[in-house]
């Protein structure tokens, strides 16, 4: 069994105490070791034990430092001024202080914290420098300014700490959100991927089945009587599920990550496919126009695409939804603007009217390939409308830019 050693490591709360505890010690032990067999003006057993008093309250109130920077600091910087105005023996009496320090300007808030340690500091100067005139040796006074500038090397490695943990934290919480935007980024991109294979297999197999549906029913209703165009029904439908299985192959290629150079598939159609689009509605029953203006400017691909899909969805519902009847289709390129019109004029019936009510249809704000549709347009910044005509019929209106926006990419 593989060992692993495990670094003992005190609860954070044993640590003040253990610090506290050594402080005063250090601060008691080291005052009295130091002046032992001298004369002083004033010993630590004057009024009360005070000095003692006062070294031990400088380092017990360690113990709640981090929780508390500024009211320690405060206490420590008081125990130092009433011992050396009291002209009590110097000592190590400062380690508290220096400590309380160090935490005010380390655990404190940045530029309050220096503001406080700054004009405490300034405050102990004035104070010690005062109580230090009449010092005897003159030599001693070298201790007071060792005090004074280990109080500003305390502040100044205290905020130097601080300064570091605030630095690496900014460090971390950045590469957490860059982390955070790499994940989201790359969930919106395998998003949107996804909905643009299931618009894919959605306009492919959506047409495809309207039309194969169709010419089903004109091959059962001719097949003994004009086995001719229950051929030419049959052929259509093998055209058609050719066509669909070949763009559905390059769909489902996309996930799979294939090389298109490498297995021969087809790019997906556009504008020039139209035609054969039109031909294959016209074999389904439709009555179709196709009304094309060659546009002035080249147009890209995904624009090619996107209108090409617009008008067999366009179509398959007019053959789902309607059945035969006369449609129009518009295809008119500007030089920023492709417009992309698609009208039928409803149901016919039998009696000769010129049309009849049309049959319930996806609407334009809950059909899904309508829906499909818009989110098209939308991708390549344009946009859609879609509804009943006036004087019955449908309609579907699609503006589409010649210089795609962003997004589609």
């Amino acid at each position: 069994m593989e060992h692993r050693v495990v670094p003992l490591r005190l609860p954070a709360r044993a640590q003040e105490v253990l610090l506290a505890l050594f402080v005063t010690v250090m601060q008691v032990q080291g005052t009295v070791v130091r002046n032992a067999g001298e004369v002083v003006q004033r010993p630590l057993t004057d009024l009360g034990y005070l000095g003692y008093g006062l070294l031990i309250a400088g380092g017990l109130v360690l113990v709640v430092r981090r929780r508390w920077p500024v009211p320690v600091f405060l206490t420590t910087a008081l125990a130092s001024l009433v011992y050396y105005g009291l002209d009590f023996p110097d000592g190590p009496g400062w380690l508290g202080l220096f400590v309380a320090l160090y935490t005010l300007t380390a655990y404190g808030d940045g530029r309050r914290s220096l503001v406080i340690a700054g004009v405490g500091i300034t405050v102990l100067t004035a104070c010690w420098l005062v109580a230090a005139a009449d010092i005897e040796p003159r030599a001693a006074i070298g201790w007071v300014f060792f005090r004074i500038g280990a109080s500003v090397m305390s502040a100044a490695l205290g905020e130097s700490v601080r300064s570091r943990r605030v630095m690496a934290a900014e460090a971390q919480r950045r590469a957490e959100l860059a982390e955070r935007t790499r994940e989201e980024e790359a969930r919106a991109r395998a998003d949107a991927e996804r909905l643009r294979i299931a618009r894919e297999v959605h306009d492919t197999v959506a047409h495809a089945i309207a039309i194969i549906n169709v010419q089903s029913g004109v091959t059962a209703h001719v097949l003994d009587k004009r086995p001719e165009v229950a051929r030419e029904a049959l052929r259509v439908i093998e055209q058609t599920s050719s066509r669909a299985l070949g763009e559905m192959r390059a769909i489902l290629g996309v996930l799979r990550g294939d090389d298109g150079d490498h297995d021969g598939r087809k790019p997906y159609p556009g504008l020039g496919q139209i035609g054969e689009l039109t031909a294959k509605a016209r074999a389904a029953g439709l009555d179709l126009e196709l009304e094309e203006i060659s546009p002035a400017v080249p147009v890209p691909s995904a624009v090619s695409s996107a209108a090409y899909r617009i008008v067999q969805e366009s179509i398959t519902n007019v053959i789902r939804h309607v059945g035969p009847t006369r449609v129009t289709v518009a295809l008119m390129a500007g030089a920023e603007i492709l417009e992309v019109r698609v009208s039928d004029e409803g149901r016919r019936t039998v009696s000769g009217d010129d049309r009849a009510n049309p049959p319930a249809r996806p609407s334009a704000e809950h059909g899904r390939g309508i829906l499909g549709m818009r989110e098209r347009c939308q991708l390549l910044g344009g946009e859609l409308d879609a509804g009943p005509l006036p004087g019955g019929g449908f309609e579907v209106n699609a503006r589409l830019p010649l210089v795609p926006n962003g997004s589609a990419a």
